[in-house]
This record gives structure tokens, sequence and C-alpha cells, in this order.
């Protein structure tokens, strides 16, 4: 009898940037590196097959993708970025942009027959404006979005859901002990969270950043929220030990250990 095939999870996190012409634009992200190397750790516990790469360039960001499409998958996929971002894109080590549509496009049915019917789990912990959430409860009828803040969405493909560090428009948090983010699912993934469906880990995670966590130093009181979006048909355990997948309905969330000292959330 052959042996299953093992889940993928493929890892980005970009650190250091340097444009084309020599230029350093953008601040280095410490502690991010340190945070994807525990994720790939706690990964490969739960038995995915990880792939871990530091610093690319947009072009070659793609080209992994790319890569992903003539690969043999298991149940699951799951890719984590970890980089600068601007809404509706995450940033190479060269400081170009990669649209997200674009990793969709290439991970999508007609493109990837592979993964046409598989799970796709993306977490991007990365910057989607330069917006600070000051944590104010706001009572209102309706707000005006970010021009073009949902126009991603409608590109993802079906069997697809992305969890963004941060909401449309704002900035996401890093310092040199991790990301409010994903400290969060470190936490999820190596405690009882991994056994729920990923709708309900998500209500999670929401939970644990925005309830739990919020900045110090230069942006003291800062919050930030998460945003998940989903187009899967069912709920799905990408997760979960055999025997573990069982739901809960405990609303609790995790929480990271917080540094005095911050990044700038302008583009994390």
């Amino acid at each position: 009898m052959s042996r299953p095939r093992q889940s993928r999870a493929l890892i980005i996190v970009n650190t250091d940037f340097c444009s084309s012409d020599g230029d350093v634009g953008l601040r280095p992200r410490r502690g991010a590196r340190r945070e994807a190397e525990k994720l790939s750790c706690v990964l490969a516990q739960l038995s995915y097959r990880v792939k871990l790469l530091h610093n690319r360039t947009a072009k070659e960001m793609e080209d992994l993708y790319q890569q992903e499409c003539g690969r043999e998958h298991g149940d699951y996929f799951v890719s984590i970025i970890s980089s600068h971002g601007e809404e509706g894109a995450v940033l190479g080590c060269d400081c170009r942009p990669l649209r997200l549509t674009r990793i969709f496009h290439i991970l999508s049915a007609q493109n990837c027959p592979v993964l046409a019917e598989r799970p796709k789990v993306f977490f991007i912990q990365a910057c989607r404006g330069a917006a600070l959430d000051q944590g104010v409860f706001v009572e209102t009828d309706s707000g005006q979005p970010e021009p073009g803040s949902f126009s991603e969405y409608l590109h993802i493909p079906p069997n697809t859901a992305v969890m963004f560090a941060c909401s449309p428009g704002y900035g996401a948090f890093l310092n040199p002990a991790g990301s409010m983010f994903l400290q969060a699912l470190l936490a999820a993934l190596a405690g009882e969270e991994r056994s729920l469906a990923l709708s309900r880990m998500a209500t999670r995670l929401n939970a644990a950043v925005a309830l739990g966590c919020q900045a110090r130093g230069a942006y003291e009181g800062c919050k930030q929220m998460p945003c998940f979006v989903t187009n899967l048909p069912r709920d799905v355990f990408p997760f979960a030990a055999a025997g573990e997948a069982l739901p809960s309905t405990d609303t609790q969330g995790g929480m990271e250990e917080e540094e005095e000292e911050r990044q700038k959330p302008a583009a994390s």
C-alpha cells in the first residue's frame, strides 16, 4: 500500500530589502525570520512538508507558486507570506510588488489542476496601507471602505481561504519578538485551536490579536484587526491530527508577549 501524500506548506519571509538601483528604501523586518522558522517547525510537526524561503524577489516568489503546480500534493496546501506590503500586494526583497491576484491566478483550477479540489489556505503578514487602528469603537449604520479594498476578494478562487494580518488600508505591527498575527497563529497551532475548523480557528485568531494585543512605545495603544476571507464550500480542518477534528464553541483566543519597542507598521 502506498503512503498517503503529505500536504505541502510554502513559507516565504522577506526581511531585507534593496531595489534594483541599490537603494534601501524599506527598513529591515527584525524578528520576522525567526518567527517564520518557528512556523516551519510547527507545521512539520503537524506532518506538513514545508518549504521555507528567505528574501525572494517578486519574480522569484511568483515562480515558487508556479512550481507548486507541478508537484504532488496531499489534502491541503498552506502558504504563509511575511513581508512588507500594500493593499492587494506583497513586496519582494527587490521592493517590487507581487499582486495577490497573480498568485490566485497561478493556483486557479484552470492553471493548477492538481490543486483544483484541494483547500488552499493563505496567511499574509503584511501591511495593507499606512493607517493606524486606534482601537476606537464607533456606532454607525454604514462606513466608507477604502477604494478598491474589496476588489481583491472577488479574485479569490474556489476552495481558497485567505487570512490577512490586518484590515484593508491599515498597517500590521512587527517587533523583534515577531508579529501580533503570526505569534497568535503559532500559539493556535501549538494549542487546542489546531483541532478546530479553519473558520473557527480564524475567529480565535481575530480575538487573540484584536482583543489581546496592542502596540507599545511610539504607537502605544494602537490595535490590529485581522481579516478572514474564504471561498471554501465546507468546514476544513487543515491542522488537526487524526481524531482531533472536533468543533468548539469556546471563543477565547491566545495572546502574544508584547515588546516595548515596535517597528513602524506603515509597511511591515
